[in-house]
Order: structure tokens, then sequence, then C-alpha cells
């Protein structure tokens, strides 16, 4: 009975002393790192635009597969051919940045200025959300050494077809049957719109792409093979004529594979005009290339409200 009262008493005065203890606890506020070590904590920022909240669009992030922030430069991977190794992977130099206080402020050579807010979403994902179109983009970050660059480039073919003012047939296989497509010697796939229109012509040994004569206009498709990453099905719409398939390989940065589906022919394009979407500097800092505001990549996603909101006073 004693040792009884003794463990009430001793229970007793711990539930006085601790009712009479109010815990001090501190929340900071501040991030753990600043917003330049964020942005520059990856080589690389793959634009996921299928993530893209808002209905209005920011150009030069439209167009981009890739941005990098590199000590108040930013550079983009605006185009495929030559992705991975233009600019040791970074791409080409679009403008200047300066970011504070979880807001970045870009100045875009053709642009011009532009300012968003910065929001972490975890360990590699940002949001760049510009309160002056209400649009959101989300960001993902990877090192040049773990970056898929075939995937992104082999996703995305469609705009590699785009990237040529003309695309001109300068093999045909001595094997496979005769057929319609024989008689097709330059192919243009246009970019904007829907990004399904081709062009098709019968002219010979065109120099100068714009004195090309196109015959047809159609609508093209560009379809995945299942269990092959590195081939794709073309389809070509000759409207109320025929449809033409074909197996489309690439063999290097300026010249695809044709394999005719219906005649076993195998046909190899070159690449004719590329259109660099940037503007580039020469060795004496001049502008030498100008872009094409054309081509922007599609969001395959259904466009959504952003629920984001401005926190700037």
């Amino acid at each position: 009975m004693k040792t009884t009262k003794l463990l009430l008493g001793f229970a007793f005065i711990a539930t006085l002393f601790t009712s009479c203890y109010t815990e001090e606890v501190y929340i900071n506020d501040e991030p753990a790192i600043s917003l330049n070590q964020l942005l520059n904590s990856y080589d690389l920022w793959y634009v996921d635009i299928n993530a893209t909240q808002g209905y209005n669009e920011t150009s030069f992030l439209q167009m981009a597969f890739t941005i990098s922030f590199n000590n108040g430069r930013l550079y983009a991977n605006n185009n495929l051919v030559g992705i991975g190794s233009q600019g040791n992977g970074y791409g080409v130099q679009i403008g200047t940045y300066s970011a504070y206080d979880m807001i970045i402020d870009i100045d875009h050579i053709i642009d011009g200025y532009d300012s968003f807010d910065v929001y972490q979403i975890d360990n590699n994902t940002i949001e760049l959300y510009n309160p002056f179109n209400n649009t959101s983009y989300f960001l993902d970050g990877y090192q040049k050494s773990n970056f898929d660059y075939d995937f992104v480039f082999y996703d995305n073919i469609h705009y590699f077809l785009q990237e040529y003012g003309a695309w001109e047939k300068t093999y045909t296989s001595n094997f496979g049957a005769l057929n319609d497509f024989d008689n097709e010697n330059y192919l243009q796939f246009i970019s904007g719109g829907n990004d399904d229109i081709f062009r098709s012509s019968q002219d010979q040994n065109f120099y100068n792409t714009n004195n090309i004569y196109w015959d047809f206009t159609g609508n093209y498709n560009v379809g995945d093979i299942s269990g092959n990453m590195y081939s794709k099905r073309l389809t070509l719409d000759y409207d109320f004529f025929y449809n033409e398939f074909f197996k489309l390989t690439v063999i290097d940065d300026s010249t695809i594979e044709l394999f005719h589906s219906s005649s076993g022919t195998v046909y190899e394009f070159k690449g004719r005009g590329y259109i660099a979407y940037y503007r580039s500097e020469n060795s004496e800092n001049k502008s030498t290339t100008k872009i094409e505001s054309g081509k922007m990549r599609k969001q395959k996603t259904k466009k959504v409200e952003n629920t984001r909101h401005s926190e700037r006073s």
C-alpha cells in the first residue's frame, strides 16, 4: 500500500510540472537553398508540356524541349536536330535571367521580358507560374549524364520532320514493286496548325527548296511501332486516292529511310533547308539566325484551368 501511494505521488508531481511547461516551436520559413541554387542543381530541365495548366501559352517554353540555367544565361534545346551535342547538350542561349525571392525574371532574345513565380513541387520538379497569362509550366530536372536524349528525339519525331524546309529523295532501292510513290521526289512536313499537314512534289533537282512546286497537300501521321522505339509508322493520307504506309527510320540528323509497306521498296530522303528555332550569334556576336515562329509543341492532354494565383503584392 505504501508503495502504491508513493507511485501515485510521483505521478501527480510529474503531471503538475508537465502542465506548467510550454514547449516553444520555431518554424523556419526560409528555403533550404536559394532559388539560384535550385535552378542550377540540375543541368537540364525537361519541359513536361502535357502537364501544363492554364489556357494560354508562353512562347519560349512552348517551343523548348529543355531549358537550362547557367549563371544568368538561359539555354534551350528547341531543335531535335543536334539534340545532345549542340551546345554541349544544353542547346543554344536564348536569353538571360535573374532569380530572387522565388521569382525569376527572363529577358528573351526575341520575346523580351517575362517573369515567373517559382514553386518547388518535389525534389526534381519545379513549377514556373506566369502571372501575366495565368499559365503554369512544369519542369523536371536531370543531369546530362542520365538524360535520355534518344527518348526525347523519338517521342517527338514529328517535330524532327518539320525541322527541314523539304526532304529530297536521294535513293530508291532496286528491289520492290513499282508504285506511284516512286514518282514523288520531295516531301515537306509543315509546322503549326494541327501538326498534320504534308506536301509532296514530283519536281527534280531543285537547289532552292523555296522554288519547289508542290503537287499535293494532305495529312500525315507518325505512330509508334510496338516494341521498337527507334522506328515509327508514317502514314501519308492522299485524300480520296489512298494512303501510303511506311516504316520510318532515322539514319542521321539529316537523313531518313522510308520502307514502303505495300511494295517493299526502300527510299532515303535528305533534309534540305534546316530550320533553326532560335537566334544564334556568330563569333563577332552578330545575330545570324532568325527564329521561326510556326513550330510550337502541342499539348496532348486536355487543357485545364489553372488554380494557381499570383502571390505578388
